[in-house]
């Protein structure tokens, strides 16, 4: 039996079973899907000339903004196993207050592989969500993954994976990248020495990192604040494992001037065995918040990082 997408609502409301289905956005619903296997019954395959519907869905992420209204809580979402190759013009999120969905789970999340080091995922409008996508490096030195140059975007279970060679910046912000969140994010990266940062922040105000897992071996830190001062960012309940056997940091501030509370609950895990515990989170005016653990040899137990402790005075 085809699907309906009841073109003309349900005025009084819809209940299934009993319970009534609420809208839960203001904005249009825009699908996305170039898969051809195994497609429901009147399901269309995905086409930019279609109507953007789930059983008419478009082929490309790109028009699908396209079609998007500014800041009305528009919603796309990709189907699983779709799959797009990240060039440098490919992509461009430039309608604010967006969502982009990503379905799916593993590897059949919707995927966008990079195949040129200049293939890049920019997201330059402000108010977007993004989340659970999976974004593939399929040739070495990728310069920069995902790029955020607005405000109040929140990147939400997405995940960075080298997959030939090494992807040198997983994401790039600038200083209009205020507020934004980072949650769920996963790097994974190559045993290579082409990463320098999993994510490189330039300036920005009351950026939030959380709920991550990043593994990589990065020549300058797993998050580098670089160029421009940060202030008040917040990185807190994640995993780092800085896999550079001659790197001793996971949190680095090059400016030596940004401000924020690092912690509580992180795990460190560093490659390089030296006396490094103080110096895996190194910025003189960043304040620590425990539970922050750091371990970096085999077959011994992570102890407390060794900042000074806040006296009462």
């Amino acid at each position: 039996m085809a699907l309906s997408n009841y073109p003309g609502g349900f005025a009084a409301g819809v209940m299934i079973r009993g319970v009534p289905l609420i809208q839960t956005h203001p904005g249009k619903v825009v699908w996305v899907d170039n898969t051809t296997a195994s497609l429901l019954t009147g399901v269309k395959g995905g086409s930019d000339g279609n109507k953007g519907t789930f059983n008419d869905p478009f082929s490309t992420l790109d028009y699908a903004i396209g079609q998007c209204r500014a800041n009305k809580g528009d919603i796309i979402f990709i189907k699983p196993d779709h799959a797009e190759t990240l060039s440098a013009t490919s992509v461009a999120v430039d309608v604010a207050g967006i969502a982009i969905v990503g379905l799916g789970q593993g590897s059949n999340r919707p995927t966008f592989n990079a195949t040129a080091t200049g293939s890049i995922f920019p997201i330059s409008a402000a108010n977007v969500t993004v989340h659970n996508l999976l974004f593939t490096g399929g040739v070495d030195a990728v310069v920069s993954m995902i790029t955020v140059s607005a405000a109040d975007v929140v990147l939400s279970s997405l995940e960075v994976r080298d997959v030939t060679g090494e992807i040198v910046v997983g994401v790039l912000t600038t200083a209009g990248a205020n507020r934004l969140k980072i949650d769920g994010f996963v790097y994974n990266g190559a045993a290579g020495d082409g990463a320098t940062a999993a994510i490189a922040i330039v300036g920005g105000d009351r950026i939030e990192i959380q709920n991550f897992d990043i593994d990589g071996d990065f020549s300058v830190s797993a998050i580098d604040v670089r160029t421009t001062a940060t202030t008040k960012l917040w990185v807190h309940d994640g995993k780092f494992y800085n896999r550079d056997a001659a790197v001793d940091t996971v949190i680095l501030d090059t400016i030596t001037a940004s401000t924020g509370l690092m912690g509580p609950n992180l795990i460190i895990s560093l490659e390089e065995h030296a006396a490094n515990v103080t110096e895996s989170i190194t910025g003189a005016t960043f304040r620590v918040v425990d539970n922050v653990y750091v371990v970096n040899l085999n077959n011994e137990k992570a102890m407390l990082i060794n900042w000074t402790a806040t006296t009462d005075a």
